[in-house]
Protein backbone atom coordinates (compact mmCIF):
# COMPACT_ATOMS: atom_id res chain seq x y z
CA UNK A 1 0.00 0.00 0.00
CA UNK A 2 2.74 2.61 0.68
CA UNK A 3 4.03 1.99 -2.85
CA UNK A 4 0.90 3.13 -4.66
CA UNK A 5 -2.51 3.48 -3.01
CA UNK A 6 -1.45 4.33 0.53
CA UNK A 7 -1.07 5.28 3.18
CA UNK A 8 -4.82 5.55 3.97
CA UNK A 9 -6.11 1.97 4.03
CA UNK A 10 -9.82 2.63 3.51
CA UNK A 11 -9.22 5.04 0.66
CA UNK A 12 -6.64 2.78 -0.95
CA UNK A 13 -8.85 -0.32 -0.87
CA UNK A 14 -11.80 1.63 -2.25
CA UNK A 15 -9.67 3.02 -5.09
CA UNK A 16 -8.24 -0.41 -5.90
CA UNK A 17 -11.72 -1.92 -6.14
CA UNK A 18 -12.99 0.96 -8.26
CA UNK A 19 -10.11 0.53 -10.71
CA UNK A 20 -10.90 -3.15 -11.13
CA UNK A 21 -8.29 -4.84 -8.95
CA UNK A 22 -9.23 -8.30 -7.66
CA UNK A 23 -7.08 -8.01 -4.54
CA UNK A 24 -4.63 -5.80 -2.72
CA UNK A 25 -1.22 -6.34 -1.17
CA UNK A 26 -0.58 -4.84 2.26
CA UNK A 27 2.76 -3.65 3.64
CA UNK A 28 2.23 -2.84 7.32
CA UNK A 29 4.89 -1.19 9.48
CA UNK A 30 4.08 -3.69 12.26
CA UNK A 31 1.69 -6.49 13.21
CA UNK A 32 -0.24 -4.04 15.35
CA UNK A 33 -1.08 -2.03 12.24
CA UNK A 34 -3.17 -4.91 10.86
CA UNK A 35 -6.74 -4.59 12.08
CA UNK A 36 -8.22 -7.90 10.97
CA UNK A 37 -11.87 -6.99 11.55
CA UNK A 38 -11.47 -3.70 9.70
CA UNK A 39 -9.70 -5.27 6.73
CA UNK A 40 -12.29 -8.05 6.52
CA UNK A 41 -15.06 -5.45 6.50
CA UNK A 42 -13.33 -3.48 3.74
CA UNK A 43 -12.96 -6.64 1.65
CA UNK A 44 -16.67 -7.40 1.98
CA UNK A 45 -17.75 -3.81 1.35
CA UNK A 46 -15.68 -3.45 -1.81
CA UNK A 47 -15.86 -7.06 -3.05
CA UNK A 48 -12.08 -7.37 -3.04
CA UNK A 49 -9.62 -9.80 -1.46
CA UNK A 50 -6.33 -9.42 0.34
CA UNK A 51 -3.70 -11.40 -1.52
CA UNK A 52 -0.56 -10.91 0.50
CA UNK A 53 1.15 -9.20 3.41
CA UNK A 54 4.77 -8.10 3.41
CA UNK A 55 6.87 -8.80 6.50
CA UNK A 56 9.54 -6.21 5.69
CA UNK A 57 8.46 -3.93 8.52
CA UNK A 58 10.31 -6.25 10.89
CA UNK A 59 13.55 -5.51 9.06
CA UNK A 60 12.94 -1.81 8.43
CA UNK A 61 11.87 -0.97 11.99
CA UNK A 62 13.89 -3.39 14.13
CA UNK A 63 16.47 -5.01 11.81
CA UNK A 64 15.04 -8.45 12.50
CA UNK A 65 16.28 -11.22 10.23
CA UNK A 66 16.35 -15.00 10.15
CA UNK A 67 20.09 -15.11 9.54
CA UNK A 68 21.33 -12.79 12.28
CA UNK A 69 24.18 -14.38 14.27
CA UNK A 70 22.30 -13.44 17.45
CA UNK A 71 19.89 -16.23 18.36
CA UNK A 72 17.69 -13.79 20.25
CA UNK A 73 17.21 -11.61 17.19
CA UNK A 74 16.49 -14.68 15.05
CA UNK A 75 13.87 -15.77 17.55
CA UNK A 76 12.19 -12.36 17.51
CA UNK A 77 12.23 -12.44 13.72
CA UNK A 78 10.45 -15.79 13.68
CA UNK A 79 7.81 -14.62 16.15
CA UNK A 80 7.22 -11.44 14.18
CA UNK A 81 6.81 -13.36 10.94
CA UNK A 82 4.53 -15.92 12.61
CA UNK A 83 2.27 -13.10 13.80
CA UNK A 84 1.91 -11.81 10.23
CA UNK A 85 1.38 -15.31 8.82
CA UNK A 86 -1.48 -15.72 11.30
CA UNK A 87 -2.95 -12.29 10.60
CA UNK A 88 -3.02 -12.64 6.83
CA UNK A 89 -4.02 -16.30 7.12
CA UNK A 90 -7.14 -15.27 9.03
CA UNK A 91 -7.91 -12.99 6.08
CA UNK A 92 -7.27 -15.66 3.46
CA UNK A 93 -3.93 -14.38 2.21
CA UNK A 94 -0.22 -15.21 2.09
CA UNK A 95 2.81 -13.78 3.90
CA UNK A 96 5.91 -12.65 1.97
CA UNK A 97 9.44 -13.22 3.25
CA UNK A 98 11.73 -10.73 1.54
CA UNK A 99 14.10 -8.41 3.38
CA UNK A 100 13.78 -10.39 6.64
CA UNK A 101 15.87 -13.14 5.09
CA UNK A 102 18.87 -10.95 5.94
CA UNK A 103 22.49 -11.35 4.85
CA UNK A 104 25.37 -13.66 5.54
CA UNK A 105 27.65 -10.80 6.58
CA UNK A 106 30.64 -12.10 8.52
CA UNK A 107 29.24 -15.61 9.03
CA UNK A 108 29.66 -18.22 6.33
CA UNK A 109 27.11 -18.25 3.52
CA UNK A 110 26.40 -21.91 4.28
CA UNK A 111 25.56 -21.13 7.90
CA UNK A 112 23.31 -18.23 6.91
CA UNK A 113 21.44 -20.30 4.32
CA UNK A 114 20.97 -23.10 6.85
CA UNK A 115 19.38 -20.61 9.23
CA UNK A 116 17.21 -19.23 6.44
CA UNK A 117 16.15 -22.76 5.49
CA UNK A 118 15.14 -23.55 9.06
CA UNK A 119 13.06 -20.37 9.27
CA UNK A 120 11.30 -20.95 5.94
CA UNK A 121 10.54 -24.55 6.86
CA UNK A 122 9.10 -23.57 10.25
CA UNK A 123 7.01 -20.73 8.86
CA UNK A 124 5.86 -22.79 5.89
CA UNK A 125 4.56 -25.46 8.23
CA UNK A 126 2.91 -22.83 10.40
CA UNK A 127 1.13 -21.37 7.36
CA UNK A 128 -0.46 -24.77 6.61
CA UNK A 129 -2.89 -24.09 9.43
CA UNK A 130 -4.60 -21.56 7.16
CA UNK A 131 -4.11 -23.63 3.98
CA UNK A 132 -1.97 -20.84 2.56
CA UNK A 133 1.62 -21.10 1.30
CA UNK A 134 4.50 -19.03 2.61
CA UNK A 135 6.13 -16.90 -0.09
CA UNK A 136 9.91 -16.53 -0.29
CA UNK A 137 11.23 -13.70 -2.46
CA UNK A 138 14.77 -13.86 -3.90
CA UNK A 139 16.26 -10.36 -3.81
CA UNK A 140 18.89 -8.74 -5.98
CA UNK A 141 22.58 -8.68 -5.04
CA UNK A 142 22.34 -5.16 -3.59
CA UNK A 143 19.77 -6.25 -0.99
CA UNK A 144 21.11 -9.65 0.04
CA UNK A 145 24.24 -11.75 -0.39
CA UNK A 146 22.36 -15.03 -0.08
CA UNK A 147 20.09 -16.08 -2.96
CA UNK A 148 19.23 -13.83 -5.89
CA UNK A 149 17.84 -15.96 -8.73
CA UNK A 150 14.77 -18.14 -9.10
CA UNK A 151 17.02 -21.07 -9.94
CA UNK A 152 18.99 -20.79 -6.71
CA UNK A 153 15.80 -20.25 -4.75
CA UNK A 154 14.19 -23.30 -6.34
CA UNK A 155 17.19 -25.41 -5.34
CA UNK A 156 16.82 -24.11 -1.79
CA UNK A 157 13.16 -25.11 -1.70
CA UNK A 158 14.04 -28.54 -3.10
CA UNK A 159 16.56 -28.94 -0.28
CA UNK A 160 14.03 -27.86 2.34
CA UNK A 161 11.46 -30.21 0.87
CA UNK A 162 8.50 -28.25 2.23
CA UNK A 163 5.80 -28.04 -0.43
CA UNK A 164 4.10 -25.19 1.42
CA UNK A 165 6.91 -22.72 0.70
CA UNK A 166 6.59 -21.05 -2.71
CA UNK A 167 8.56 -18.42 -4.61
CA UNK A 168 7.64 -14.81 -5.27
CA UNK A 169 8.97 -13.91 -8.71
CA UNK A 170 9.64 -10.16 -8.64
CA UNK A 171 10.44 -8.86 -12.11
CA UNK A 172 12.48 -5.93 -10.76
CA UNK A 173 14.92 -8.24 -8.99
CA UNK A 174 14.85 -10.67 -11.92
CA UNK A 175 15.73 -7.88 -14.35
CA UNK A 176 18.98 -7.43 -12.42
CA UNK A 177 19.87 -11.06 -11.78
CA UNK A 178 18.41 -13.37 -14.43
CA UNK A 179 20.05 -14.12 -17.78
CA UNK A 180 16.64 -14.85 -19.33
CA UNK A 181 13.52 -13.96 -17.33
CA UNK A 182 10.96 -16.06 -19.28
CA UNK A 183 13.19 -19.13 -19.16
CA UNK A 184 13.81 -18.62 -15.44
CA UNK A 185 10.04 -18.61 -14.94
CA UNK A 186 9.66 -21.80 -16.95
CA UNK A 187 12.43 -23.53 -15.00
CA UNK A 188 10.88 -22.57 -11.65
CA UNK A 189 7.32 -23.40 -12.75
CA UNK A 190 6.60 -25.81 -9.89
CA UNK A 191 7.71 -23.31 -7.26
CA UNK A 192 6.17 -19.97 -8.29
CA UNK A 193 3.33 -18.85 -6.02
CA UNK A 194 3.15 -15.08 -6.60
CA UNK A 195 4.43 -12.49 -9.09
CA UNK A 196 5.38 -8.82 -8.76
CA UNK A 197 4.68 -7.49 -12.25
CA UNK A 198 6.88 -4.42 -12.36
CA UNK A 199 9.11 -2.72 -14.88
CA UNK A 200 12.92 -2.68 -14.91
CA UNK A 201 13.13 0.57 -12.91
CA UNK A 202 10.46 -0.37 -10.32
CA UNK A 203 8.02 1.89 -12.17
CA UNK A 204 4.71 0.46 -13.43
CA UNK A 205 4.74 -1.79 -16.49
CA UNK A 206 5.37 0.30 -19.57
CA UNK A 207 7.66 2.90 -18.00
CA UNK A 208 10.91 0.93 -18.28
CA UNK A 209 12.58 -1.41 -20.77
CA UNK A 210 11.13 -4.78 -19.72
CA UNK A 211 9.62 -6.84 -22.54
CA UNK A 212 6.41 -8.13 -20.98
CA UNK A 213 4.99 -10.18 -23.85
CA UNK A 214 7.44 -13.12 -23.43
CA UNK A 215 7.14 -12.94 -19.64
CA UNK A 216 3.34 -13.06 -19.74
CA UNK A 217 3.65 -15.84 -22.30
CA UNK A 218 5.89 -17.87 -19.98
CA UNK A 219 3.45 -17.47 -17.07
CA UNK A 220 0.60 -18.67 -19.27
CA UNK A 221 2.74 -21.52 -20.58
CA UNK A 222 3.42 -22.88 -17.09
CA UNK A 223 -0.26 -22.61 -16.18
CA UNK A 224 0.28 -19.97 -13.53
CA UNK A 225 -3.05 -19.12 -11.88
CA UNK A 226 -1.93 -16.96 -8.95
CA UNK A 227 -1.87 -13.21 -8.50
CA UNK A 228 0.20 -10.68 -10.40
CA UNK A 229 0.73 -7.66 -8.18
CA UNK A 230 2.06 -4.11 -8.57
CA UNK A 231 4.90 -3.49 -6.15
CA UNK A 232 5.87 -0.28 -7.92
CA UNK A 233 6.88 3.26 -7.10
CA UNK A 234 3.96 5.73 -7.05
CA UNK A 235 5.22 7.34 -10.25
CA UNK A 236 4.46 9.45 -12.23
CA UNK A 237 1.72 9.79 -9.54
CA UNK A 238 -0.06 7.29 -7.30
CA UNK A 239 -3.17 7.12 -9.47
CA UNK A 240 -1.23 7.02 -12.74
CA UNK A 241 0.85 4.13 -11.39
CA UNK A 242 -2.26 2.23 -10.32
CA UNK A 243 -4.05 2.82 -13.61
CA UNK A 244 -0.97 1.85 -15.64
CA UNK A 245 -0.62 -1.40 -13.69
CA UNK A 246 -4.25 -2.50 -13.98
CA UNK A 247 -4.16 -1.68 -17.70
CA UNK A 248 -1.04 -3.85 -18.05
CA UNK A 249 -2.74 -6.71 -16.20
CA UNK A 250 -5.76 -6.49 -18.48
CA UNK A 251 -3.54 -6.32 -21.56
CA UNK A 252 -1.44 -9.35 -20.75
CA UNK A 253 -3.71 -11.61 -18.69
CA UNK A 254 -7.38 -10.94 -19.60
Amino acid sequence: MPFVLGPDLEQGVAQAAEMGYDAFELFPPSREAIEIAKIRELCITHAIEISTVGTGGGWVADKLSFTDPDAGIRGRAIEYARSLVAAVGDLGGMAIIGSMQGRAGEQSREEAIARLSDALNELGEYARKWEQPLLYEPLNRYETDLISTLGEAGQLLDTIGNSNVKLLADLFHMNIEEVDVPNAIRAAANHIGHVHFVDSNRWPAGFGHTRFAPIAGALKEIGYEGYVAMEVFPLPTQKEAAHASINAFKKWFR
